[in-house]
């Protein structure tokens, strides 16, 4: 992945690659490349988009559009999953702690539209990052920031999902959130820069969340799920290359014994699928639920998704007819069959195949052995790469306060009342207030004397007005059947989910 234009060469690739491996990091930049995620100006610009209807996720047109029929969970469903999450939103570190195989589980059957940002947030510890690093994003979004990477920044920027409602119009605000929160990251780890396939991952966060939620997840992401992969000299890029090929052997003698005939290097079918993690080169629904279960379990979720799409177009002797030199098999590996990377058998592909992050830290050492007998001692050195949200949970624990959910969004709802930091007291306040003192001394009166004509003598004069509605009276609402403390914090999902 060039870091700034020609920058492939010479940085840490081996000499023999250096062709192709050039070439398959110009595709993540190059506008009419085949991947889902990218298409020429033209099209964007033109009259007849502008005139289409969005599907669910924002697309107009595109790849990535959903035109045919999706799996669309039944409305009842999903407001019992919204239900579920949003206590576990409330309780995370109790859930995590005690309760983590339901809370991977559920990330498995996919989460729930609405609070699929804000899970995000809390799975790969982006909340507490930002709760612990409170203004630092402003301080970074306000500096003018290196020109040499706001050069290359500002270019990119119309390259990502032109098709999506967000990210058409040159200068609108979801480009400029995507340039804020890219050009942050640049001052925030000045020695790593900006590395052209963070721009998608930013993009798709920037779908689900505000600006600053989406910073810190790209810092996660960065730092905790995939570290190395956006440093200079693309080490530990092909370092998972070589242990996507090991995995291979044992998943599908056929595919491993098939590249390694025709010496098709790692590196150049699977940068793009890692780097980008399948934002570019799968469907929109199955990006979602490779995400969701990518930042509760970690990079074993990449490795597998890579190694089902291998498996299902190299793993037999009838498909490999077809495909009889390198070029034949790129070009295969390049326009995967749809069947394969539609939702729910991608799902049950990926959650069936016996990868685990014990067999990935395994190969992940032999790898590394062969690597510096090869070529010597790392040039970038990592941090140790953390599986999934427990991982890193119990690597930073956070404290209670980082997880309290703060809403910037305050829902005019019955159950806004029950807030546990209002932020204004208005006439119905003082009202509900009153009428629980009264309905206090009522109590009291009616343990000391017994007789019910005094007492409502004495309360007649108190106008009760129209009481809050119980949660059996609420069979209705989101939430239905649960037991939450912070009912205007778990409503104010709106803005974290779809960033529109």
């Amino acid at each position: 992945v060039p870091r700034s234009p020609g920058c492939c060469q010479g940085n840490g690739l081996p000499s023999a690659d250096s062709k192709s491996s050039k070439a398959t990091a110009e595709s993540l930049t190059e506008p009419e490349g085949p991947s889902l995620g990218s298409t020429s100006d033209s099209e964007v610009n033109g009259s007849a988009i502008s005139e289409r209807q969005a599907d669910k996720y924002g697309f107009i047109g595109g790849a990535q559009c959903q035109n045919q029929a999706t799996e669309d969970i039944p409305l009842e469903v999903l407001r019992q999953r919204e239900a579920k999450w949003l206590e576990m939103l409330n309780s995370w570190d109790r859930w995590m702690a005690k309760k983590h195989k339901k809370v991977k589980f559920r990330c498995q059957k996919g989460i729930p539209p609405s609070l699929r940002g804000r899970a995000w947030l809390y799975l790969c510890g982006g909340k507490v990052k930002k709760e612990q690093n409170q203004g630092r994003f402003q301080d970074l979004d306000q500096q003018f920031g290196d020109p040499h990477w706001v050069d290359v920044i500002e270019k990119d920027l119309h390259r990502q999902f032109p098709f999506h409602e967000m990210f058409m119009a040159r200068g609108g605000h979801g480009q400029q959130d995507l340039f804020r929160v890219l050009k942050a990251y640049t001052l925030h780890r000045p020695e790593e820069g900006y590395c052209q396939a963070q721009a998608p991952i930013a993009a798709v966060l920037l779908m689900h969340m505000p600006a600053e939620d989406a910073f810190w997840g790209l810092v996660q992401i960065c730092e905790k799920y995939l570290p190395g992969y956006y440093s200079a000299g693309l080490e530990a890029i092909q370092l998972d290359g070589e242990i996507l090929f090991a995995l291979l052997r044992r998943v599908s003698p056929v595919a491993h014994r098939h590249l390694k005939k025709h010496k098709i290097d790692p590196i150049l079918y699977m940068t793009e699928w890692f780097m980008c993690a399948f934002s570019r080169t799968l469907p929109w629904a199955s990006v979602l639920r490779v995400w969701d279960m990518f930042f509760c379990e970690g990079v074993k979720i990449i490795f597998r998704v890579g190694l089902v799409l291998l498996k299902c177009m190299l793993g037999s002797h009838e498909k490999l007819k077809a495909c009889q030199g390198q070029y034949e098999t790129m070009e295969l590996l390049r326009a995967v069959e749809p069947r394969y990377m539609q939702e729910s058998f991608l799902v049950q592909q990926v959650l069936e195949l016996p990868v685990s992050e014990r067999d990935i830290e395994k190969e992940h050492s032999v790898q590394l052995r062969r690597w510096k007998e090869n070529h010597g001692k790392l040039d970038c050195t990592s941090p140790p790469r953390m599986h999934g949200a427990r991982a890193i949970l119990v690597a930073e624990p956070p404290k209670r306060q980082d997880l309290r959910q703060n809403p910037t969004i305050i829902v005019d709802s019955p159950l806004a009342t029950k807030s546990e930091t209002p932020t204004t007291e208005d006439e119905e306040d003082v009202q509900k207030k009153k009428t629980t003192e009264d309905k206090q001394k009522k109590q009291k009166k009616k343990t000391k004397s017994g007789e019910e004509a005094s007492k409502k003598d004495f309360l007649a004069p108190v106008e009760v007005p129209e009481q809050i509605p119980s949660q059996e009276q609420m069979d209705g609402s989101l939430l239905k059947n649960s037991t939450l403390h912070s009912s205007t914090q778990s409503l104010s999902s709106a803005e974290h989910d779809t960033y529109l």
